[in-house]
């Protein structure tokens, strides 16, 4: 009895060692998981694996044609032409899901921001932020930073003119909560910024410089 006491000893001691190694490599991948693990599907049906931008200061928008906040594309290409060829990159995700603004096909959105803003940056193609088929990306960015950088009073004032419109952005938490909101990344692949829609892309300028010094 002892000694088949001790083999199951010994064998549980092996098992637990091996286990023990996989646990360490699975929380290692774990502390390596950041937006560079991700691929964004282009406009025209080409991908960009995100990894490719390790180094950038990124920008990354949920977009619509046809909101309140769409002049806000003017501020977004300010900050590209000024700080672009230092590092920052704007990932502009079209997104139909807040009182369907952004109703056009892909191609169409592209050309409207052109055309209306002069944007020098591309869109990728129209995806989901929010519920179940929620874009990989965002549901990232979401776990990393489930609530916007913003006052109570502001995001509540948010809420309160939706409402008031018969409108519904965020549903659950952490949910974005309407277009235009912005998440800034540094260089390293750090969400270090979750903005709210109503903050501008003009105010955010001196947190990019930062980040690209």
């Amino acid at each position: 009895m002892k000694t088949a006491s001790k083999l199951i000893a010994l064998t549980s001691l092996g098992l637990a060692t091996l286990l023990g190694c996989d646990c360490d490599s699975q929380k290692e991948n774990t502390k390596m998981d950041t937006i560079y693990q991700f691929t964004a599907k282009g406009r025209n049906g080409t991908s960009l694996n995100l990894a490719s931008l390790k180094g950038k200061v990124l920008l990354i928008v949920n977009t619509a044609t046809g909101c309140g906040f769409t002049p806000q594309y003017e501020g977004l290409e300010k900050l590209y032409g000024k700080y672009h060829d230092k590092g920052l990159e704007i990932l502009d995700f079209p997104c139909d899901q807040f009182g369907h603004q952004a109703p056009g096909s892909d191609d169409e959105i592209h050309q409207f921001c052109a055309l209306k803003y002069n944007t020098s940056f591309d869109q990728f193609a129209k995806i989901e932020v929010n519920g179940y088929n929620a874009d990989p990306i965002y549901k990232f960015l979401k776990s990393v930073r489930p609530k916007d950088d913003a006052p109570e009073a502001e995001i509540a004032k948010l809420r309160e003119l939706l409402a008031k419109h018969g409108l519904e952005g965020a549903r659950e938490k952490g949910d974005i909560e309407w277009n235009f909101t912005k998440f800034l990344v540094d260089r390293d692949g750090n969400i270090v910024k979750r903005f709210h829609p109503t903050t501008t892309p003009e105010t955010i300028d001196a947190e990019i410089a930062e980040l690209l010094k």
